[in-house]
């Protein structure tokens, strides 16, 4: 112990010696998210402001649309002249947001289950829901249109009065937020107030009488103010509305229903009454003239559009946590702005009417004697519009002619209802939202008012979200885990690195609590046996693994890069003996704990699923539930536990990570949010980037382009995400601990099958057993990772030789229970299940259909007949499937490489010839039209992945592939799927970029007590190093049985195993000091090994048995498989020689888009079949990614919003820090 000591002190002296001339530091560049960036902040203020202005905008259209509707209905109206076909269609209008309603409440119940309200609770809705329906077409179509536009404008506004008195009244009982009671207090004042006013304003003027019309208005918004009582009815103690709202939450789709139904009921009703009632006759609305049609349908259109996409652009505001910018205040200022406009109009009119006549007539009265007069049936129709809405303010000529009474009576009650409205909501500005937030939890019903866009959606508002307290909730624990085996440097250097990036993200001891970090990492296959030597030692994988970790620990440790900063000692880390192996444990910088468990396949099962399993157990298993079964053994209450234990189940999470994956802290974090706004989420995955250089780095790139952009974007919109990838993956341990999950998960594979399905693609069948289990799997697009891929072809072909059939094995499986699955899992529905049966049978016939298209190729360049085309292109990969089954696995990839050559050649020609064939006949050929619209949608989606765009130049690449992966590869992969090995990493010779390292044929590192001894042989030289690190010549060396013979004493000597002596030393500045662990622990890892992960031992007579199964899965795979696309390729063989008798005339299209007369261009039913279905899977595909666009660009906004913030302040802090320290 003393040599060990007086060893580190001297080490310790050298490095404080080196201070003054060994300055100069070699870092990684690391890229720091965490510092603000004002282009990003511009570019976040740009898109919320742009909100508000689209949100105002559509609220505008919505209510001017609405408010000429209104106007057509007026019996003074000359625009429309069938008054019926207006009020139909502005009935219409107010049915229409149920119309939307009720088909998506019947899509939900159709494909996901729902709940049935009990007794009481329909009949409170229909009573509720009819009074409103009720109210709103008395007010809409029976009192407004005799009203003057201004008034009309308003008096919507009035709808606020009772949710205004709701919020006086729950207030003053709960006794919360007093500071709206005076708020909510004047509101009521001033509603009531302005209806005072209106009434007044109407009884001054003595030319009109409209008092059944005031009293239906007036009675009408009360009954509308009926609409928004759930937002308050947990603010009462009364149990009937408590028990009703909680009932409601829980059928919210039959309860839709029902409301969409008494909706059109009602107003239909109210509308066919009042045509009777009016005078009027409903036959008059089959012979309506072309001006009607057109000015009512255009507005009802108009009204419907702009009243839905601006309750869609106010939902997507407030979830990018603009809601005082881009909804509140664009939604207060609708009323203002139609009024504004409407007063524009009329001002603009009458100043054209007196630069127009002589100075005797400009009075007001004379104008509208002229407008009233008018004929308007030489007009176009907006100025018809117009006209008639002038004509609303002339028949109230006292408000216009200068009685000062009436105008302060009509101006004062409209100022009451707005600011009324105003003060009633004004709690929408102190809205509290979390980062990620659902719409249920920001507004209480789905419903929105067609009448009412902008009172409905703020008065919509949870009114109880204001008390939320600051968005707090339980401590999210995330455990990050990481398996590694052959990475090199680098690829270790990105993953060590990202996980000290989120120490630093979340310090341990932040006063940030929403997530807390740990780290993990297997290194399977760690130990080795080296040849003379005693004991096990690590191998040169963890050496390089010890060596990253230090230079980044010493990297985040190191703040300052000034020359006279201080140096403090790098703290002490542990070393633990386990019986799997051995653990380091390290106290990260910023105080969270990075354990590397070093696994011996001697003790414990090797590779990526059991290392997964491995630590699944000892955090889920051994951290997680045994201190909840500990505490119910020492007599604590069952219930209490098993909430406590479902709730950090909930909020605990496993991130999965390769060896060499790279990602930003934000990466993590937006996944998180996913499963916290989500409990139905089980996993989620992110973007990844494949990183390296070449050819086939370059077609990956946009292959993974393509499967992200297209197929998981229309998965997760469509169902659920098929594949979570084990290379960058959050999962809830909920999820992963629920029963046929982490247990069947680890089955051991007995069967032919279960070496394909389970073992091949791990990350695949975790995530079928999620899906089967009823747990949703999702894809976060703005949460991007970067993973080294294979660059070289060979180690491509054998990694996608994995991938294939197991991809095949766990879809086939997944269908074959899709029925079970679809009852089980509300994600996926039938019609999902059915999706993906399209998309697997496409897959099974990709072969076929590639070599079609090779076909197509010969037809074009060589100019052979098709079926002559199609046998060329059918010979090769019948000859390469026959030599597959024949020839070694290397020979095989040197087969297909070749003739991807050759094939990239012929695809070269053949779009050249596509392309000049179109431009010779000036017309467009379906393969053409083919091309050209693939073409497109994928440089339209690119466009819209603006950091990803230049993808786009591999897409070359890509096509000129296609032969060889989608054909030759199928191939290799369903010949060779009997060969269960990993195929990649499996022949790594350096972990070390150093290419100047000579060639040795042995080296050893050992330190044993205070001695550093380093052998390295080269040919029959042994090179040695004394304490002091100096090399001593071979001359000047001892004999080689000498030297072994002391090195062996000396092994003898130590206290200490070889191993750890080696990790020591690698380690260098960071010290270990070894420690042990409890024996519970250590029970808990004999009883994991002996259940789960006991070394595999087979005998050989098993080994062969296997390997025969395996021989045999594969044949009737093949067989299969493989006379599927037979039958294709036969069928279509057929097709060509019956000629054009069972052909498709498809007329021939001219490049300027004019049809040829006569001219035909033909295509067999199977080829267009295949087109269309194809197109049909992309098309699809694509309008999927448009909406998953839109909900990723919302999350990341709202991220950038909140964390932005967050990360701000704790630069600046630390700039700060770093400044004071720089004085001192």
């Amino acid at each position: 112990m003393p040599r060990e000591t007086s060893s580190t002190n001297d080490l310790v002296k050298m490095h404080k010696r080196s201070e003054a001339w060994d300055s100069c530091r070699e870092v990684p560049i690391l890229q720091d998210e965490q510092k603000p960036r004002k282009l990003q902040t511009c570019i976040q203020n740009l898109i919320c402001t742009v909100s508000g202005l689209i949100v105002i905008a559509l609220g505008f259209f919505s209510k001017s649309s609405l408010l000429l509707l209104i106007i057509t209905a007026n019996e003074n109206s000359t625009t429309v002249s069938t008054k019926p076909y207006a009020l139909l269609f502005l009935g219409c209008t107010l049915v229409a947001p149920s119309v939307l309603l009720l088909i998506k409440s019947l899509w939900k119940i159709t494909f996901k289950d729902s709940k049935t309200p009990k007794r009481p609770t329909v009949l409170w809705v229909i009573f509720t829901e009819s009074v409103v329906a009720f109210g709103t077409a008395i007010l809409i179509i029976v009192a407004m249109p005799n009203f003057d536009v201004l008034t009309n404008v308003m008096m919507l506004n009035s709808v606020a009065i009772l949710s205004a008195l709701l919020q006086v009244v729950g207030n003053i009982i709960t006794k919360e937020c007093k500071r709206f009671i005076a708020t909510s207090f004047s509101a009521v004042i001033l509603i009531i107030l302005g209806y005072a006013l209106f009434i007044a304003g109407y009884r001054v003027e003595a030319t009109q009488s409209n008092g059944i019309p005031i009293g239906l208005a007036i009675a009408g918004t009360l009954c509308v103010s009926l609409n928004w009582w759930e937002n308050y009815s947990v603010l009462f103690k009364s149990q009937f509305l408590q028990r009703v709202s909680e009932d409601i939450k829980t059928t919210r789709n039959i309860v839709c229903i029902i409301s969409s139904f008494v909706r059109i009921g009602v107003i239909a009703c109210v509308v066919g009454a009042w045509v009777k009632l009016s005078g009027q006759e409903w036959s008059s609305v089959l012979s309506v003239s072309q001006q009607t049609k057109t000015v009512v349908l255009s507005l009802f259109a108009i009204q419907v559009l702009s009243t839905g996409l601006c309750h869609w652009f106010a939902l997507m505001a407030c979830k990018m946590h603009a809601v005082r910018r881009s909804f509140v205040i664009p939604m207060w200022m609708v009323s203002p702005v139609v009024l504004l406009a409407f007063v524009i109009c009329f001002t603009s009119n009458f100043q054209n009417f007196v630069s127009s006549t002589s100075a005797a007539d400009h009075s007001i009265t004379a104008y509208c004697e002229t407008i009233v007069k008018a004929n308007t049936s030489t007009l176009d129709v907006y100025s018809q519009l117009t006209m008639d809405a002038r004509r609303t303010l002339c028949y109230r000529l006292p408000l216009l002619d200068g009685n000062k009474l009436v105008q302060t009576l009509v101006g004062s009650s409209l100022l009451c209802w707005w600011t009324g409205l105003v003060l009633c909501t004004i709690y929408t500005c102190f809205l509290k939202v979390r980062r990620i937030e659902r719409t249920r939890d920001l507004f209480v019903r789905r419903h929105y008012e067609a009448a009412f866009i902008d009172q409905s959606m703020l008065l919509n508002t949870r009114f109880k979200a204001q008390f939320r307290k600051k968005a707090h909730s339980e401590t999210t624990a995330i455990f990050v885990c990481a398996t590694m085996w052959h990475e090199t440097y680098d690829e270790m250097m990105k993953t060590i690195t990202s996980l000290f990036r989120l120490d630093k993200f979340r310090p341990r001891r932040s006063s940030n609590h929403d997530v807390r970090f740990e780290f993990h990492v297997c290194f399977d296959d760690a130990f080795q046996d080296v040849e003379t030597r005693k004991g096990r030692h690590i191998n040169e994988y963890v050496e390089t693994l010890l060596v990253v970790v230090k230079e980044v620990y010493i990297l985040f440790s190191t703040q300052d890069s000034s020359i006279f900063r201080k140096m403090r000692q790098l703290p002490s880390q542990e070393i633990i003996k386990t019986p799997y192996g051995a653990r380091l444990r390290y106290i990260l910088p910023h105080g969270n704990v990075l354990n590397v468990h070093l696994k011996d396949k001697k003790l414990i099962r090797n590779k990526k699923r059991w290392s997964q399993i491995m630590y699944l157990y000892y955090l889920l298993g051994w951290k997680l539930s045994r201190k909840y079964f500990l505490r119910y053994k020492n007599g604590q209450r069952k219930a209490t536990l098993e909430k406590n234990l479902m709730k950090e189940k909930q909020n605990t999470y496993i991130l999965m990570v390769d060896g060499d994956t790279d990602f930003q802290p934000s990466a993590v974090m937006l996944l998180v949010d996913r499963l916290r706004l989500y409990p139905e989420v089980g996993a989620v995955c992110g973007r990844i980037h494949p990183t390296g250089t070449g050819p086939m780095v370059w077609y990956q790139k946009f292959e993974y382009a393509v499967g992200h952009w297209l197929q998981k974007s229309a998965e997760h919109v469509f169902g659920s995400v098929l594949c979570s990838p084990g290379s960058f993956s959050l999962f809830r341990a909920e999820a992963l601990m629920d029963d046929n999950v982490m247990k069947k998960y680890t089955t051991k594979s007995t069967e032919a099958a279960h070496y394909v399905q389970y073992d091949q693609g791990e990350d695949r069948w975790l995530s079928t057993l999620l899906l089967q289990q009823g747990w949703r799997v999702e894809y976060n697009a703005a949460s991007d990772s970067y993973t080294n891929v294979p660059q070289e072809f060979k180690e491509f072909y054998n990694q996608r030789r994995r991938w294939g059939p197991s991809s095949m094995a766990n879809t086939l499986d997944l269908l074959a229970t899709g029925s079970l699955t679809a009852q089980r899992n509300k994600s996926i529905s039938k019609l999902y299940i059915f999706f993906q049966i399209i998309t697997t049978a496409s897959s099974v016939l990709g072969p076929a259909t590639v070599c079609l298209m090779i076909a197509g190729c010969f037809t074009f360049v060589f100019n052979v007949t098709p079926n002559s085309g199609l046998i060329l292109a059918i010979l090769p990969p019948v000859i390469y499937l026959a030599l597959c089954f024949k020839l070694k696995d290397d020979t095989q990839i040197t087969i297909a490489a070749v003739m991807s050559i050759f094939y990239a050649f012929l695809m070269t020609a053949t779009i050249l010839s596509i392309i000049g064939d179109m431009l010779n006949t000036d017309t467009f050929t379906p393969s053409g039209l083919f091309f050209l619209g693939i073409g497109l949608i994928y440089t339209v989606t690119a466009i819209l992945h603006p950091q990803e765009f230049h993808l786009v130049i591999y897409g070359g690449i890509y096509v000129l592939c296609i032969p060889s992966t989608y054909l030759l590869l199928t191939i290799y992969s369903m010949v060779n799927m009997n060969n269960v090995s990993w195929g990649t990493r499996e022949a790594a010779s350096s972990v070390l970029s150093d290419s100047s390292t000579e060639h040795e044929k042995h080296k050893y590192s050992c330190k044993c007590c205070y001695w550093n001894i380093r052998i390295k042989i080269e040919k029959d030289e042994k090179v040695t190093m004394d304490p002091l690190e100096e090399y001593i010549s071979p001359g000047e060396s001892q004999n080689v049985e000498n030297q072994e013979a002391i090195l062996d004493g000396w092994e003898e000597e130590s206290s200490e195993p070889c191993w750890i002596s080696q990790l020591k030393e690698k380690s260098c500045e960071l010290l270990l000091i070894e420690t042990t662990i409890d024996e519970d622990e250590e029970e808990f890892w004999r009883d994991l090994q002996d259940q789960y992960l006991k070394p595999v031992s087979n005998s050989i007579k098993k080994q062969d048995k296997i390997k025969d199964d395996l021989k045999d899965l594969r044949n009737k795979a093949n067989f299969v498989f493989f006379t599927a696309n037979a039958l294709w390729l036969g069928a279509t063989f057929f097709l060509h020689l019956i000629g054009q008798s069972v052909s498709i005339p498809i007329p021939r299209i001219k490049i300027n888009g004019n049809i040829e007369p006569g001219q035909y261009e033909y295509i067999d039913p199977i080829q267009l079949m295949f087109l269309l279905g194809f197109a049909f899977l992309v098309v699809i595909q694509f309008f999927a990614m448009l909406w998953h666009r839109i909900q990723t660009l919302i999350h990341y906004v709202a991220y950038n919003r909140t964390e932005v913030k967050h990360m701000t302040k704790e630069f600046r802090k630390s700039v700060e820090n770093i400044l004071e320290e720089k004085r001192v």
